[in-house]
């Protein structure tokens, strides 16, 4: 099944997760996906390192995985910047191989010390690639606050516009934790000719590590009402928990009620966290479908 035609339909409720590390068996991830099919997402998709190293192999074996046992539909990441032709080709068979349609295209992180291929600079040059190889259905990543390395919002989106034009039949944006951001580039992509669903990310914080990590990573800006969480339970590891599900279902409640085509949530291979986020909006979510 194409995840784009589910938002003819609903307000889609989906899931990431990622492949283990390598010192850990890929096996260590699968009792996370078995409490995972429990909340009925309407996909998980499945990150891949933008390393060039591999093959996907991992990513793959998930993907297969949460579809033929889990009966779950998969998306799988595939990053381009470190990877060659030669090597988006043999991905893309083993997609083929292994019944995966659904692709989220991306640029990948750069890697230090490593040098870029040639062979893609960017999103859409993957994008229009992969539409020359076979019927894939191809989202892409959008940046509510833009991207880090964009010199501003405006010509973000006008990169973003690139990847539809390029054949992205719908996008998932990155964290963010003000919802306003996610509203004015909603209002911009609408301007700018973007008409494709567009899925909001929303990453339950736990902990002040990973807030601080994500931060600095994506550049997400932290409003005062979520600082204020941070500062008030950041030596409080439970409280925080709580404090930070407790904020991305308030998100997700005025996403939806603000009309928004879907919810990604970044689940961080944590069954627990997302259980409780999935229980408290799956009311909400259901209100929003279109039929």
């Amino acid at each position: 099944m194409k995840i784009a035609s589910l938002f003819k339909k609903k307000t889609v409720f989906s899931f990431e997760v990622f492949p283990p590390k390598k010192t850990s068996p890929i096996d260590s991830v699968y009792n996370a996906l078995d409490e995972l099919e429990k909340l009925h997402p309407d996909f998980i998709s499945v990150t891949l390192g933008a390393g060039g190293s591999g093959n996907g192999a991992n990513t793959i074996a998930i993907a297969k995985r949460l579809k033929e046992k889990n009966n779950l539909l998969p998306m799988s990441h595939l990053p381009c910047i470190h990877y060659t032709k030669a090597q988006i080709d043999e991905i893309l068979e083993s997609f083929k191989e292994n019944g995966i349609e659904n692709i989220l295209a991306l640029r990948g992180d750069m890697i230090p010390d490593l040098v870029p291929t040639t062979d893609f600079k960017y999103a859409c040059d993957l994008i229009e690639y992969i539409n020359s190889k076979g019927d894939f259905d191809i989202a892409a990543a959008c940046y509510p606050e833009g991207h880090t390395e964009s010199p501003n919002i405006d010509i973000d989106i006008e990169n973003l516009k690139r990847k539809v034009d390029a054949g992205a039949s719908h996008l998932i944006s990155q964290l963010f934790f003000d919802n306003d951001a996610f509203y004015n580039f909603r209002w911009k992509t609408m301007k700018a000719g973007i008409d494709v669903p567009i899925e909001a990310g929303i990453m339950p914080v736990t902990s002040r590590k990973q807030i601080e990590r994500m931060v600095s990573m994506c550049g997400a800006s932290m409003p005062r009402k979520f600082t204020r969480i941070i500062q008030k339970y950041e030596n409080n590891p439970e409280a925080l928990r709580d404090a930070g599900i407790a904020y991305a279902i308030d998100q997700i409640i005025d996403l939806v009620a603000e009309g928004v085509d879907g919810i990604h949530l970044y689940t961080m291979n944590n069954p627990y966290v997302a259980k409780r986020i999935s229980e408290a909006v799956s009311g909400v979510i259901k209100a929003g479908d279109k039929n």
